[in-house]
């Protein structure tokens, strides 16, 4: 769903994202600490750059995902939904045992703002990062991230005070262009719900594959090597509100659950809901129709993915 040129205009600006937390991870055992619960290489993560990442239980269910970067040698910080950053601190904190390891919730300290639109890039200048996943330090010693450009604009995370004077920017507008991302981000309803591969985990950079053990690891490499996966992710057009867990149901066979809304929000032109949700490869490939709430509901029309799955799998 494209927005029209009008609404485009508004989706330029600064946004406080309440919806977010901040972990904080501190020590010197603190990366190897991590890169022994997340899906993603931690050890060898650079300060020029954020990666993403997941948390699984010892099912391969993500529990939670991160944008995860290094400010230090012994400091670590960990952005994530709000809404499950007390369940998902207090669990990491359980596994420390004997790592020189501290972790807490410095959300307070660290405040993220969504930056998005040429805007933005033009009031940071030479302190934007120039591709996505790069980290910089700005004024005051802020944070400065660049995530994957949405709908063709580009996107700044901005971690800490003093992010700079731009025009507002709906939170509505900053969380339609996270679903255009199709970036997942695991929120409390979401929770478990996922093998990381279900929402393109792996697709977008967040699992590395090479890193060794952590929980849930041998069921997210089985997924991937030995041909199991049958679910993915897949952008839609609704004309009804969805929200994240929100069940879907496939034409031809109505009596369960197709799949799951993992991000949703109105599209910037009041046009209708953009949709970000998983369900069956095989149902999506032979244009079975999928409805959103039971099985009589608001039909989804399937829209463009920003990123290609692997060559395999096309």
């Amino acid at each position: 769903m494209k927005p029209s040129l009008a609404a485009m205009s508004n989706l330029q600006g600064a946004v406080r994202l309440a919806d977010w937390g901040v972990i904080r991870a501190t020590g010197n055992d603190a990366a190897s600490f991590l890169h022994g619960q997340l899906t993603q290489e931690i050890v060898r993560l650079d300060a020029g750059h954020a990666r993403l990442a997941g948390y699984c239980s010892a099912k391969g269910r993500l529990l939670a995902s991160f944008v995860v970067w290094r400010r230090g040698p012994a400091e670590i910080l960990l952005a994530c939904s709000a809404d499950l950053l007390p369940a998902v601190l207090k669990r990491l904190k359980m596994f420390v045992l004997r790592a020189q390891c501290q972790l807490e919730d410095a959300s307070a300290e660290w405040p993220l703002t969504g930056l998005a639109g040429d805007a933005a890039l033009a009031a940071l200048g030479d302190a934007a990062p120039a591709t996505p996943w790069q980290r910089s330090v700005v004024a005051d010693g802020a944070e400065l991230l660049r995530l994957p450009d949405a709908a063709g604009l580009p996107r700044l995370l901005w971690a800490g005070a003093g992010a700079p004077a731009l025009p507002p920017l709906a939170p509505e507008a900053w969380a339609w262009l996270e679903v255009q991302s199709a970036l997942p981000r695991i929120v409390a309803a979401t929770a478990e719900q996922f093998v990381p591969q279900m929402v393109n985990l792996e697709v977008v950079g967040g699992v590395n594959f090479q890193k060794g053990c952590y929980p849930g690891q041998e069921i997210v490499a089985r997924s991937q090597y030995r041909g199991t996966l049958k679910r993915r992710a897949f952008l839609f057009d609704s004309d009804a509100p969805a929200a994240p867990g929100q069940e879907l149901f496939a034409a031809d066979d109505p009596g369960q659950p197709a799949g799951l809304v993992v991000a949703a929000a109105p599209a910037p032109d009041g046009s209708g809901w953009s949709v970000f949700a998983e369900t069956k490869i095989a149902s999506l490939a032979d244009g079975v129709a999928l409805h959103l709430g039971a099985a009589d509901g608001p039909r989804l029309t399937p829209a463009a993915l920003p990123y290609a799955f692997p060559a395999a799998e096309a």
